[in-house]
C-alpha cells in the first residue's frame, strides 16, 4: 500500500468497523461479496453457538463473477460445508445483487421457511459493517441486528484478498454509499466525521473511483 495513502485508508477502515457485542441470535445472515472470509466467519460463529441457522445471500456482480462463477451464496455454502458446518444449518438465497436485496430476499426466504426472526447476526466484510447495518435497519426495522466480521488488521486483510487496489476502491465506494444511500432512502443516516470525509476526498482525488456510484 502506498505510504502516502496509508493514514487515509486506515481511517476509513476503522470508520466502517462497528464494535457490536456478540450475542446469540435467531439467525445469521452472511452477505455475499468477493470475500470468502465471510463464510469462514459464519462457520466460526456457528461453532461458537451464536445461532443455529444461517442464510448465505448473494448472486453475482461484476466484482465477484470471476471469483465465484456459480454465485456468491453458492460458493459460501460450499466453503461452509467444507469446514464442517451441517447442511441442515444453511439456507441459500442466490438472487440478491445488492445489500438491500440481500436483506429483502433473506426476509422472504425465512418467512417462507416459517422461521420467526427477532434478532440476526449480520456477517459481512470488515469494511461493509456500517453500510450493511444502516441498510438492514432501513429494510427490516423490526429486527435487532448485531454486526460481526473477521477482526483482521488492515494489512492482513489486504493479504487475504490479494489485491490492494480492490480493497481501497471498495473502501472508498462504501464510504460514499453511507451518505448517498441514506439520501436515496436505501439506508438510515450515519454520521460521517469531517476527518473521514476529508480522507475519502483525498483518496478519490488519488484515483480510487472504480466503485463510486453516479450522482
Amino acid at each position: 500500500m502506498p505510504d502516502e495513502l496509508r493514514a487515509d485508508v486506515e481511517l476509513l477502515w476503522h470508520y466502517h468497523f462497528l464494535p457490536h457485542e456478540l450475542r446469540a441470535c435467531d439467525v445469521a445472515i452472511g452477505l455475499g461479496g468477493h470475500d470468502i472470509g465471510v463464510a469462514d466467519h459464519v462457520v466460526d460463529l456457528h461453532r461458537a453457538g451464536y445461532f443455529l441457522l444461517a442464510v448465505f445471500t448473494g448472486a453475482n456482480v461484476a466484482t465477484t463473477a470471476d471469483r465465484f462463477p456459480r454465485g456468491e451464496a453458492v460458493h459460501y455454502r460450499e466453503r461452509a460445508l467444507e469446514r464442517g458446518m451441517p447442511d441442515s444449518a444453511i439456507l441459500v438465497e442466490p438472487r440478491a445483487t445488492n445489500t438491500a436485496e440481500n436483506i429483502e430476499l433473506t426476509r422472504e426466504l425465512l418467512a417462507e421457511a416459517g422461521v420467526r426472526v427477532g434478532s440476526a447476526l449480520l456477517v459481512s466484510r470488515p469494511y461493509q459493517q456500517r453500510r450493511a447495518f444502516a441498510t438492514a435497519r432501513k429494510v427490516w426495522p423490526e429486527v435487532e441486528f448485531v454486526c460481526s466480521a473477521q477482526r483482521l488488521p488492515l494489512d492482513d486483510y489486504v493479504r487475504s484478498i490479494g489485491d490492494v487496489d480492490r480493497v481501497i476502491n471498495m473502501l472508498v465506494g462504501d464510504t460514499q454509499r453511507i451518505t448517498a444511500y441514506a439520501e436515496r432512502g436505501y439506508a438510515i443516516p450515519q454520521e460521517v466525521p469531517a476527518e473521514v470525509e476529508a480522507a475519502y476526498r483525498r483518496l478519490v482525488d488519488a484515483g480510487y473511483t472504480r466503485r463510486l456510484v453516479a450522482d
